[in-house]
C-alpha cells in the first residue's frame, strides 16, 4: 500500500469531502480532528482504508506526541480551522490568540513534525480562504491568519524544496456546515458561474494541487470567479 493521504482536520466539512474522495480512489487516509474517539468513528465509517487520530492545533506543544503514530506520508493536507467573528471594538484576545495559533504556529508545527515521514515526491496543501482579499466586519482575524498562510507557502515551498506546498483559498462554500442556512443571494449575485461553489470542487482543487507536478507555491482561488466582481 502507498503511503497515506494525511488531513488535519478532516473529521467534517471541506476536510471530510476530500477524505471520501481519496477513500473512493483506493488511497488510505489519515484523518484528524480534537477528539481521537470521534475521529476513529469517522474513518470507520469512511472504511478499511481510513484511519483517525486526535490532534488539537491550538496545544501546539502535543502535536509531535498526537501525529506519533502516522508513517509515511504521500499528501499532507492541513484543513483545520476554526471559525471566529472578531470585530476590533469588541475585540476578543483570547479568541484571536487561539486562532493565529491554530494556523500560524500549529500548520507549520504539524509539517515540521511530519517532514522526516514525508515520501520524496511528497506534496503539501494549506487551507487559507479568500477573506484575506475580502475583509468584512468581524474578519480582523481571519483576514490576518489566511493572508499569513499564503506567506508561509511561499516560505514552505522554498525550505521543504523538492516538496511541493501550495495553499488552496475557498470563497463561500455553498453547501458548507457553516453556510447552511444563510442568506447569500448577494453573493451568488456577483459569481459569474451563477451559483457558490460545492465542498467537492474544493476537494477536486486540492487534489489537482497535490497531484500535479508543476504546482508549487500557488495561492489557488477557489469561488466560482467571485473576485472578478
Amino acid at each position: 500500500m502507498a503511503a497515506p493521504v494525511v488531513i488535519i482536520g478532516g473529521t467534517s466539512g471541506i476536510g471530510l469531502e476530500l477524505a471520501k474522495q481519496y477513500v473512493e480512489l483506493g488511497q488510505e487516509v489519515v484523518i484528524s480532528g480534537r477528539d481521537g474517539g470521534r475521529a476513529g468513528r469517522i474513518a470507520g465509517e469512511l472504511g478499511a482504508a481510513a484511519r483517525g487520530v486526535g490532534v488539537d492545533l491550538c496545544v501546539t506543544e502535543e502535536i509531535a506526541g498526537a501525529l506519533s503514530s502516522i508513517g509515511e506520508v504521500r499528501h499532507l493536507v492541513i484543513a483545520a480551522i476554526e471559525r471566529d467573528s472578531n470585530h476590533i471594538t469588541t475585540y476578543d484576545r483570547e479568541r484571536a490568540e487561539r486562532l493565529v495559533t491554530l494556523k500560524l504556529v500549529g500548520y507549520p508545527e504539524v509539517v515540521h513534525t511530519l517532514r522526516p515521514r514525508l515520501v520524496a515526491d511528497a506534496s503539501i496543501v494549506l487551507f487559507g480562504g479568500l477573506a484575506k482579499e475580502r475583509p468584512y466586519p468581524g474578519s480582523t482575524t481571519v483576514s490576518t491568519v489566511n493572508g499569513g498562510i499564503a506567506s508561509l507557502v511561499r516560505t514552505l515551498a522554498c525550505e521543504l524544496a523538492p516538496v511541493r506546498v501550495n495553499a488552496v483559498h475557498p470563497g463561500i462554500v455553498g453547501d458548507s456546515p457553516e453556510w447552511q442556512g444563510k442568506r447569500l443571494d448577494a453573493v451568488i449575485e456577483r459569481t459569474p458561474i451563477g451559483r457558490l461553489v460545492k465542498m467537492s470542487e474544493v476537494a477536486q482543487a486540492t487534489r489537482f494541487l497535490l497531484d500535479c507536478p508543476a504546482m508549487n507555491g500557488i495561492d489557488l482561488f477557489v469561488d466560482g470567479g467571485w473576485m472578478l466582481r
